[in-house]
């Protein structure tokens, strides 16, 4: 399976505020690094708050809007209703990496750095860009 990335809506919303990011339909570029991620909408599911039980198995998952649509689900910023279950839920989107990692290494080198020579893959640069992004 492909490496996927969930994305907050907050945070998404701060790195184009600061000229981090860039966001063109559904493809997302990390400027620095110059990494492009396919996205789609999605829901991370914190916790179900009726005390009721989790029929749907969500909680602790990020689902795609589309599904959780599917499943009859009313969102509302942080909040979800499926049938009698409500949950706090992040809003965001899920991305994966276009591309291989050694492709996008062949098309934009690292910058000669110490920090960018020791990126080694996805999970490395989305790191280092966590690390000094937020």
């Amino acid at each position: 399976m492909r490496n996927r990335v969930f994305f907050p809506q907050a945070a998404l919303d701060e790195w184009i505020a600061n000229d981090r990011i860039e966001l063109r339909g559904d493809e997302l570029l990390m400027k620095g690094e110059n990494r492009r991620y396919k996205i789609i909408e999605a829901i991370r599911v914190l916790t179900e708050v009726t005390g009721a039980a989790d029929t749907h198995e969500v909680v602790g998952k990020v689902k795609t809007r589309a599904f959780l649509t599917e499943l009859g689900a009313e969102i509302l910023q942080g909040s979800m209703i499926i049938g009698d279950n409500a949950y706090d839920v992040i809003q965001g989107f899920i991305g994966a990496p276009m591309g291989s990692f050694s492709d996008h290494r062949r098309v934009a080198p690292p910058s000669g750095t110490k920090q960018a020579a020791a990126v080694k893959s996805d999970e490395d640069l989305l790191a280092a860009f966590l690390s000094t992004k937020l």
